[in-house]
């Protein structure tokens, strides 16, 4: 029998309120999606002026997060034309995300979940990501 740790509601609030107080900070409304270990959808928020696509992306860049166990720019580089991972943004019914700005969260050596932020540049969705992830840690 395995035990899992999980994030729970509240854990998914902490990083979704990281995420917004970096994305405010740097002025780009984003689409946040937190998912449990599995790729479940846990929080979603979109901000006021998150783009309309990028509320599928970021729950997609969370799933694909959790189930690589690593960030969505690492399967990214993988990805491309005579790579190993080619052509698998088709796969999973087109929901693995190779665009950064997906990760995958990790406390005390397990992914608990992961987060996936959408609506600005691939390096700003990543730090954007990367700040929910530290509140949580930090707190």
């Amino acid at each position: 029998m395995l035990t899992l740790k999980r994030l729970d509601l509240m854990d998914a609030q902490a990083v979704i309120a990281g995420a917004r107080a970096e994305a405010e900070q740097i002025g780009v409304p984003m689409c946040i999606a937190v998912t449990d270990e599995s790729g479940n959808l846990l929080a979603f928020e979109r901000m006021d002026g998150g783009k309309i696509p990028s509320v599928t992306i970021a729950i997609d860049k969370s799933y694909t997060a959790a189930g690589i166990r690593k960030g969505t720019h690492q399967l990214g580089e993988g990805a491309q034309p005579d790579k190993p991972v080619y052509g698998i943004f088709a796969t999973v019914g087109g929901r693995m995300i190779t665009i950064a700005g997906g990760l995958p969260i990790e406390v005390d050596g397990e992914i608990v979940g992961a987060i996936g932020v959408s609506s600005g540049t691939p390096t700003q969705d990543r730090e954007v990501a990367q700040a929910g992830i530290d509140a949580l840690l930090n707190t």
